[in-house]
């Protein structure tokens, strides 16, 4: 299990919501290359979820890709996931509901195509792919991007030269995400890698990006105190090494993924009382 604080997620990402889309850049160029890569598959689902679905950034473009579909979100914030409803169409809304990826609020084999896109670093993956296992029907596909553990190698390198406290996540090698995927009961896992950097003038303006985002420091184990003011300038120091033709650079390894659930293998059993069930008939 990881050691992230879903109550400090949520608090981080409700926080963010008014202001995510306006520092978002990676995000939405994820997103859309994630999108881009429907158009090599061949399916036609009859029900989509996008899962972490922020803003609902990609609900639109899900729906224009899957016209007789129908798209649903959800979101462990309730900000985000009240800012994504603003993208609903009168002729096709999507639905959108709160819920933790661990805990999908959908009976068993009831989507055909599960969409999440930087996402996952917030999750604990071997329970989120066996959670997504469960609700994929047969031949489903479960297509979705994480952050590698390259991601904020700079920032994480920077603190280390201060102290030994967790101040940046521990993201998942590709290799164990692909052996997760196969663990949960999916097969014909795909998986590459992307890198993406961003720069910035100060170190200050790259926090600052990181903060509107909801990029926070999630760890169960993170300091709850404030930062020094001496910690904090040395870290400053630490990080300018990096600066590179007057820029400093914020590094994010990428992971592209997907995975299909094999025809007639059914999910692990589920008690009927261990989660709350919305049917999707009746969104």
């Amino acid at each position: 299990m990881n050691d992230l604080s879903p109550e400090a997620i949520r608090h981080s990402f409700d926080r963010a919501a008014r202001h995510y889309d306006e520092s978002a850049v990676l995000q939405r160029t994820v997103a859309d290359e994630l999108l881009s890569r429907f158009q090599w598959l061949r399916i036609e689902p009859t029900t989509v979820l996008d899962v972490g679905t922020g803003t609902g950034y990609a609900l639109p473009h899900l729906r224009r890709r899957f016209r007789r579909a129908q798209v649903l979100a959800c979101d462990i914030a309730w900000a985000m996931a009240h800012a994504a409803r603003l993208h609903r169409v009168l002729w096709r809304p999507s639905p959108v509901w709160v819920a933790n990826a661990h805990n999908l609020p959908l009976r068993a084999q009831t989507i055909d195509c599960l969409y999440s896109s930087l996402a996952l670093q917030w999750m604990d993956a071997p329970r989120a792919f066996a959670e997504f296992r469960r609700v994929l029907r047969g031949e489903g596909l479960l297509t979705f991007t994480t952050f590698g553990p390259d991601t904020l190698r700079e920032l994480r390198a920077a603190w280390a030269q201060v102290d030994d406290r967790p101040h940046v996540h521990t993201f998942v090698d590709m290799h164990d995400l692909g052996d997760a995927l196969v663990y949960a009961g999916f097969s014909d896992p795909v998986l590459d890698v992307e890198r993406y950097t961003l720069t910035y003038e100060s170190v200050r303006a790259a926090l600052s990006d990181l903060k509107r985002i909801g990029a926070h420091n999630a760890a169960m184990a993170r300091f709850p105190g404030l930062t020094g003011k001496g910690r904090y300038r040395r870290f400053e120091q630490a990080y300018e090494s990096f600066r590179r033709d007057g820029r400093l650079p914020v590094t994010y390894e990428v992971v592209y993924g997907q995975a299909w659930v094999p025809s007639g293998v059914p999910p692990p059993s589920v008690p009927s009382n261990a989660r709350a069930v919305i049917p999707i008939r009746s969104v």
